[in-house]
């Protein structure tokens, strides 16, 4: 399936998950509401889900003057990928990690952390900014942002429905079992939506970014780095449902969680990064 039909169709989840919870704090007319809040809410993540994302890590703009090897290296390998020059945003937070977003490469970002700057040797770094510059280049950049803005509204719409949904004595326990199972469902679908995220993508943006830098073990030896990295430095700001738009997983925990993480196996990244090198493009 084409990006632009994913997107579609998680759009249309969207409304379909929007309206159900909508019926279920409010009957017919919240159902209503729903389908246009969700409506609305579709509209407002295509054009701003790039800067939802960013404005939620604190993510600040810079210029050449402002880091001019890191600004230089964004540029050379974007030449190198046939794509436009992106914005390039550092955020502050010391855990190292890096994620791109935007609606297509004329309209892109790459934002990585200050932590990432500090851990990777320049080789590497440049390793992990081709690997985001091939989501770029794939036009993945979309969809991640809008499932990450979607399923984000998900799960506050599921708190706003245990909290503050109806209690009237004619329904007083259908209702809230309804909003209990809100809690819990709705989360859920958050995470079930962000699993349409292939993880063949990353994958994919490992050997394209390898293919852009030239140098798949130096890809390698930085997602080694990130995983301990983050291991040890868990992001503490941000929102769960974003950790698919990173290029290792950001947030701390396991179990039931992990089993919906979009990211697949470091190891076999790593495994497959070294094969390519000794496989040749």
């Amino acid at each position: 399936m084409s990006s632009g039909l994913r997107t579609a169709a998680l759009m249309a989840l969207l409304i379909v998950l929007f309206v159900l919870i909508g019926e279920a704090i409010g009957g017919q007319q919240g159902m209503v509401i729903a389908f246009f809040f969700a409506v609305a809410m579709n509209f407002f993540s295509y054009w701003f889900s790039d800067k939802i994302v960013l404005m939620m890590y604190r993510a600040r703009e810079i210029q050449r003057e402002d880091a001019p090897e890191l600004y230089d290296m964004v540029d050379r390998l974007r030449q190198r990928a046939g794509l436009p020059m992106p914005r390039v945003y550092v955020i502050p937070s010391e855990q190292p990690n890096a994620f791109a977003t935007g609606r297509n490469p004329k309209h892109s970002a790459v934002a990585v952390t200050q932590g990432i700057v500090r851990l990777l040797q320049r080789e590497e770094l440049e390793g992990v900014i081709a690997h985001e510059l091939a989501h770029i280049k794939h036009r993945d950049i979309l969809i991640s942002s809008i499932a990450a803005t979607l399923a984000a509204a998900i799960t506050m719409l599921a708190r706003f429905a245990f909290f503050f949904g109806p209690s009237s004595d004619r329904d007083r326990g259908g209702n809230a079992l309804a909003a209990l199972l809100m809690l819990i469902l709705a989360p859920l679908a958050a995470m079930l939506i962000q699993m349409a995220i292939s993880r063949a993508r990353e994958f994919a943006a490992d050997r394209g970014g390898a293919q852009i830098c030239g140098k798949p073990r130096a890809l390698a030896q930085a997602l080694q780095k990130l995983e301990q990295g983050v291991a040890h430095i868990p992001m503490e700001e941000g929102n769960p449902a974003t950790a698919h738009m990173f290029i290792v997983h950001p947030f701390s925990g396991g179990g039931f969680a992990r089993l919906f993480s979009t990211h697949p196996p470091t190891e076999e990244r790593i495994r497959r990064l070294l094969e390519l090198e000794r496989t040749g493009f």
